[in-house]
């Protein structure tokens, strides 16, 4: 009995994941369909932090990278490009970025690094700068701040969206005004970040527990729910995805057959009453169906929460908070 619950929640995790990844790849093929097509110049670039921290260091003719290449709000960046201009041309190139005025460097964006780069006459304090097309390497540094209030949104009945942002750090064109090629990263704010630290660190008690004989039936529902947060932190729901990671915090993993297993259990029914709840912000048009699914899984978390107050203290008080957030969404 107890494998066929956690078989039929799984796969409830399963196909909502489905359902909201094939949302994203269908909203994601509609937007390249309509993209240019772009590369080739800039051969490779460095991000770093005024700290001095790499966030991202990549050779775009091997692929090699080193860092997350996660930008955060706020932050102050120095990006090094080296751009492979194959020909001289009548024509001018133009360079630009969407980054703020630089706390550190404040009197420049720009910087020639290059020692055999004739650029002409340019201004490194203006945002865009326009040069002529002469075949060589041009090695070029950018200064600047990363905007803030990009990433956080307020998405359906004024719940906040933390969504990942793209950002142009380096652009450049030709003199008609076409991208040919550009170093660009994903803005993320301190929601995002907490997620992608709990994150690693349950990928990495994962494979921990996966080479230690711990309970096959934990370890298939503790990877569903870190699948689950992933796509729920995709959507938007970086707060809401921590807090499921949250709720895997156990002091010990069950070995098979122990009643401890039914932690992890009662942590998969408030992530499906929780993606139910999301779905149910999102689709008006189906709002008293979502609404009574939402208001069944809560009744069933307050019979788990019971049980599992008697193992594990800590888990129990986790559930309690998300079925009293739960309540709240829904007005009960």
């Amino acid at each position: 009995m107890l494998n066929k619950k956690i078989l039929a929640l799984s796969l409830i995790l399963v196909l909502t994941a489905v359902y909201f990844t094939s949302v994203s790849v269908t909203n994601t093929a509609k937007a390249q369909t309509t993209a240019p097509t772009i590369g080739g110049w800039i051969t490779q670039y460095t991000v770093e932090a005024n700290t001095g921290q790499t966030i991202l260091s990549k050779n775009v003719q091997t692929g090699a990278s080193t860092g997350n290449g996660e930008i955060l709000e706020g932050q102050d960046l120095e990006v090094t490009a080296y751009i492979n201009i194959a020909q001289s041309s009548p024509a001018s190139l133009t360079l630009t970025t969407d980054l703020q005025h630089s706390n550190v460097q404040s009197n420049m964006y720009w910087e020639l690094d290059s020692t055999n780069y004739n650029l002409g006459n340019f201004n490194p304090n203006s945002r865009t700068i326009t040069f002529p097309e002469t075949a060589g390497t041009l090695e070029i540094s950018c200064f600047g701040l990363v905007p803030t209030g990009e990433v956080s949104q307020t998405g359906p009945n004024g719940v906040t969206l933390d969504i990942p942002t793209p950002l142009s750090l380096i652009v450049l064109e030709d003199q008609n005004g076409n991208t040919l090629d550009q170093v660009r990263l994903n803005i993320t704010d301190a929601a995002i970040d907490n997620y992608l630290t709990a994150l690693n660190q349950k990928e990495s008690t994962l494979k921990g527990y996966k080479s230690s004989g711990v309970d096959p039936g934990f370890i298939t529902i503790y990877s569903n729910v870190i699948s689950a947060s992933e796509v729920l932190e995709g959507q938007g729901f970086a707060t809401a995805a921590t807090q499921m990671l949250a709720g895997l915090n156990v002091s010990s993993p069950p070995s098979a057959g122990t009643e401890a297993i039914l932690i992890p259990i009662a942590v998969v029914m408030a992530v499906i009453a929780a993606v139910f709840a999301f779905m149910f912000m999102r689709t008006r048009s189906k709002v008293s169906y979502f609404q009574l699914v939402v208001e069944d899984q809560i009744k069933d978390l307050e019979g788990l929460t019971l049980r599992i107050s008697r193992i594990d203290r800590m888990a129990s008080s986790n559930l309690d908070s998300v079925k009293e957030r739960l309540k709240r969404l829904v007005g009960m």
